[in-house]
C-alpha cells in the first residue's frame, strides 16, 4: 500500500482521507461541513489524526487552490515554499488560509513525514496563450501576472481519467465539456487530455454562478457602486463572495440546490429564478467553451452539484442542442457512467466527485520524482 493523508480544505468545509493510493481506495475520512476552523471540525479532524497513527504514512497532500505562477505541479512543502503560498492568500482568502494553518500544524505533528502542495490551478498551467490572456493593459499582465489560472484541476484530471476509461478511448484523443458544480462552479473544455478553456480566471470568483459566489459581473458594475452608492472593496468582496450566487438569487432563501428544486416545484418564484439563472450560466458557458473544439467527445459532469442534481443537468443539456447535446437524461446513478440515453449523438457522462484520489495521486508523483 502506498498511504496518503489527503487534507482539502474547501471555503466552508474541510475533507480529510486516508487514501491508498496505489488501489485508489480511502481508508478511512473526515469531512464537515462547515468552516475549517470550527470546533466541529476540530474535533473530527483531531479524530481521524488519532486513528491513522497505527498506520505507516507515505506523505500528506494537501489541496492548494491557487498556485500562481509559482506552483505549476505538486511540491514538497519546506519554509520557502510555505512563504511562497502565502503570497497567494489574497487572491483565494476563503482556501489559502486555511490550508497553509493546517499545514502548520501538521508538519509540527509529523515532522518526518514529507508534505506537498497539490495545486488546483496545475490542470490549467499550460493554458493556450490566447486562452490565458485578458484584454488588459500590457503592465497590468507583466508586473502583477493578471491572468487567466483556472481551478478545479484535481476534480478536472479525475474526470478526464474516468471519461477515459467509462468511453473506452485514450485521454490523449478525446475532446470534452467538463463542469464542477459544488460550492463553487466551473467549466473546462479539454482537447486532447489538456486543458484548452476554462471559465474561471484569476480569481474563483469569474464564470458561471455559484452557491454563493457571483460569477461573472460587468465590472463597469462594481466601479459604480465603489464610486456612487459608496460601497469599499471589503463590502463588495463579501457581497460577491458569501451573499451573491443562488443565495444571493433566491433573496437569501437557500444556496443548496436541493432545497431550491423543491422550492420550485412548489412555485416559490425565488427558487425558480435562481435554479434558471443558473442553469442558464452553465449551458451559456458550456457552449461558448465548445468553440475551443474541433468536436464534443462527451460531455462530463462532476462535483456534488453535477454529480447528484439530475434536475440541473437536464435543464442545462436540453438547451444545447445548438450544439449537438440533448436532454432525455435518466436521474441519479450509484456509480460513475453514462446518464443520456444510447441514442444521444454527444454521451452526458455523470463522475462522482473524488479529489482526495487526485491529491494522493499527485503526492505520490511528487514523492517519486
Amino acid at each position: 500500500m502506498a498511504l496518503v493523508l489527503t487534507v482539502n480544505p474547501g471555503s466552508s468545509s474541510l475533507q480529510v482521507h486516508l487514501v491508498d493510493a496505489q488501489a485508489e481506495e480511502v481508508l478511512d475520512s473526515s469531512a464537515v461541513e462547515e468552516p475549517a476552523k470550527s470546533e466541529k471540525a476540530r474535533l473530527q479532524f483531531e479524530g481521524l489524526l488519532e486513528r491513522v497513527q497505527d498506520h505507516h504514512i507515505a506523505g500528506v497532500g494537501y489541496r492548494l487552490v491557487h498556485g500562481g505562477n509559482r506552483f505549476l505541479s505538486p511540491a514538497t512543502v519546506d519554509d520557502s515554499t510555505l512563504d511562497a503560498a502565502r503570497a497567494f492568500e489574497s487572491l483565494a482568502p476563503l482556501h489559502i488560509p486555511p490550508v497553509l494553518d493546517l499545514i502548520t500544524t501538521l508538519r509540527a505533528r509529523y515532522p518526518r513525514l514529507p508534505h506537498v502542495l497539490c495545486p488546483d490551478t496545475g490542470f490549467h498551467a499550460d493554458l493556450p496563450e490566447v486562452a490565458r490572456t485578458y484584454a488588459v493593459p500590457v503592465d497590468w499582465r507583466r508586473r502583477y501576472g493578471v491572468r487567466r489560472y483556472g481551478f478545479h484541476g484535481h476534480s478536472y484530471s479525475r474526470s478526464l481519467r474516468r471519461a477515459g476509461q467509462l468511453l473506452g478511448r485514450r485521454q490523449e484523443d478525446l475532446q470534452l465539456l467538463l463542469t464542477h458544480l459544488g460550492g463553487g462552479c466551473s467549466v473546462c473544455a479539454v482537447r486532447n487530455g489538456r486543458s484548452v478553456q476554462t471559465s474561471m480566471g484569476f480569481t474563483p470568483l469569474e464564470g458561471v454562478p455559484m452557491t454563493t459566489r457571483s460569477g461573472s459581473v460587468d465590472p463597469g458594475s462594481l466601479l459604480w457602486l465603489q464610486r456612487e452608492a459608496g460601497l469599499s472593496i471589503d463590502d463588495i468582496t463579501e457581497a460577491l463572495s458569501q451573499r451573491s450566487g443562488l443565495l444571493g438569487l433566491s433573496e437569501g432563501l437557500s444556496s443548496d440546490t436541493r432545497e431550491l428544486v423543491k422550492a420550485a416545484e412548489s412555485g416559490d418564484s425565488r427558487a425558480e429564478l435562481a435554479m434558471n439563472v443558473f442553469a442558464h450560466g452553465v449551458r451559456r458557458e458550456l457552449a461558448a467553451e465548445a468553440t475551443s473544439l474541433d468536436r464534443v467527445d462527451a460531455v462530463i459532469f462532476t462535483g456534488e452539484i453535477g454529480w447528484d442534481q439530475p434536475e440541473l443537468r437536464e435543464a442545462v443539456c436540453s438547451g444545447l442542442g445548438v450544439i449537438g447535446i440533448s436532454g432525455g437524461l435518466s436521474g441519479n446513478r450509484d456509480d460513475d457512467g453514462t446518464v443520456s440515453p444510447p441514442s444521444a449523438a454527444v454521451p452526458v457522462l455523470v463522475v462522482r466527485p473524488r479529489e482526495e484520489l487526485e491529491i494522493a495521486r499527485s503526492t505520490m508523483t511528487a514523492l517519486h520524482s
